[in-house]
């Protein structure tokens, strides 16, 4: 089993999008853990906020990574066929991404994954993305 990229890897300066790439190939490889999330069934995690953003079918963006291409030409399909937001979209993006289950509606639902974890006294996870980081062996950024 293999976990995915860190949410901050950055595409074309559009962060999360290369772990969503990674999780559709590693799923499809049979190496994706069965506890990640993955898909649009729940409308507040990454996978589902993401493809709305880029304005394209989660299916079809299945489909399209595993036909091959590296993550920027997965993107460059993304703007062809859904939206291509400018710069400060993607900023208030990465913004929103990095933040989420900081003081926001996230915040129980992450309080109580971190708490399942056994992470509840961890001041460092203060997010999902630091969440990530911690289960995949990252210390979280500060």
């Amino acid at each position: 089993m293999q976990t995915p990229a860190s949410d901050y890897v950055e595409t074309r300066g559009l962060i999360y999008f290369a772990r969503m790439l990674d999780k559709i190939r590693l799923k499809a490889a049979g190496k994706l853990p069965p506890e990640y999330f993955v898909g649009v069934e729940d409308p507040t995690h990454f996978d589902a906020r993401c493809t709305r953003f880029l304005g394209i079918n989660y299916d079809e963006l299945v489909k399209r990574t595993l036909e091959g291409g590296s993550d920027e030409e997965v993107l460059q399909w993304c703007f062809e066929n859904g939206r291509r937001p400018n710069e400060e979209q993607i900023e208030i993006w990465n913004g929103f991404i990095l933040k989420r289950g900081w003081r926001d509606a996230g915040s129980e639902e992450l309080a109580e994954s971190k708490k399942e974890a056994g992470w509840g006294d961890r001041d460092d996870i203060q997010t999902w993305v630091d969440l990530h980081d911690a289960e995949e062996g990252r210390t979280p950024r500060r």
